[in-house]
């Protein structure tokens, strides 16, 4: 393969100093704020607290900001996590699958396991009748998903999106 056809890369994510830490702990816990607080917190002048976050960003250390809503607050009463065993046979199952599953507003993660099930899906929907017809009428619909199991969520224990730093 030629140098112009290789795949542009990010830079590779240095080793994280303290300070990087700190700075990844405060966005994960207040996504959304000034680079002039930011800077603050980490007790920099916003310049290089600015260059921190950009070099972060660049790398593929933060990939996006998101704001997280609370389901249950906008009507999305069930969260069910949905384990889905594809046909091993069919040669384009695992391309068919998750294609599909990119499509389905309802999926909020997706994962391909090793073990008994192909992949593990944590859906989320108003009741128990909006769930039915999403697995009746989509997951179940493909031909290529030979057998599904769903176990829904009664109390959610914790919750987050904050990865371990320290």
């Amino acid at each position: 393969m030629s140098a112009a056809a290789l795949p542009a890369t990010r830079p590779a994510l240095p080793e994280l100093d303290r300070t990087d830490r700190k700075l990844l702990e405060i966005l994960q816990e207040h996504g959304r704020m000034q680079n002039s607080d930011l800077a603050k917190k980490l007790s920099l002048s916003p310049a290089p607290s600015l260059r921190r976050l950009q070099r972060l960003e660049a790398s593929g250390g933060i990939t996006r900001d998101a704001a997280i809503v609370d389901p249950k607050k906008i009507g999305l009463g069930v969260t069910a996590h949905l384990d889905v065993m594809l046909d091993k046979q069919a040669e384009h199952a695992r391309s068919t699958f998750r294609k599909a599953v990119q499509r389905w507003p309802e999926v909020l993660t997706g994962y391909a396991l090793t073990g008994q099930w192909d992949y593990s899906l944590k859906v989320v929907a108003r009741d128990l009748e909006q769930y039915a017809h999403f697995l009746m009428e989509k997951v179940l619909a493909l031909p290529v998903v030979v057998n599904v199991q769903s176990a829904f969520v009664l109390e959610t224990v914790k919750d987050t999106t904050a990865l371990p730093l320290g």
